[in-house]
C-alpha cells in the first residue's frame, strides 16, 4: 500500500503552506485524484486518520474529487472514457487514442477554520 506514503508527503507539504501563512489548523483537505492514478480512494480515506495523527491536520476531513479517465481517440477524434469503454472508441471501435486525463493527483484545496 503505497498510498501510506503518499499521504504522508502530502500532509508534510500542507504542514509547510500552513505554517508558512500562519494557519493553525485545518478544517478539510481536497484532493483530485484520476480514475488512472495509481492511488485508491478508498485506501486513502482508510489511511488519512493515520496520516494526520499529531499534526496541524489531525481532526480534519479529507474530500476526494475524481478525474475522469478521459481520452482522445486518434482515427476519428471522439473523447471517451477509457474505462467505461475498456480503451475501445465508441465510434470507431479503434484502440488507439491520446489519453487527456485520468491520471492526475493534486491537492486541489485547503480549507482552514476561520
Amino acid at each position: 500500500m503505497h498510498e501510506l506514503g503518499v499521504l504522508l508527503e502530502v500532509v508534510k507539504q500542507v504542514e509547510k503552506i500552513a505554517i508558512e501563512n500562519e494557519v493553525e489548523r485545518i478544517e478539510t483537505l481536497v484532493l483530485q485524484v484520476g480514475e488512472l492514478c495509481s492511488m485508491v480512494p478508498k485506501y486513502l480515506t482508510k489511511l488519512y486518520p493515520a496520516a494526520v495523527e499529531g499534526t496541524l491536520l489531525h481532526g480534519s476531513e479529507l474530500q476526494i474529487e475524481i478525474i475522469p479517465g478521459n481520452g482522445r481517440c486518434r482515427q476519428c477524434g471522439q473523447i471517451f472514457n477509457l474505462i467505461d469503454n475498456k480503451g475501445v472508441c465508441p465510434e470507431c471501435k479503434t484502440k488507439e487514442f491520446e489519453m487527456l486525463s485520468g491520471k492526475e493527483f493534486f491537492i486541489k484545496e485547503i480549507v482552514t477554520y476561520e
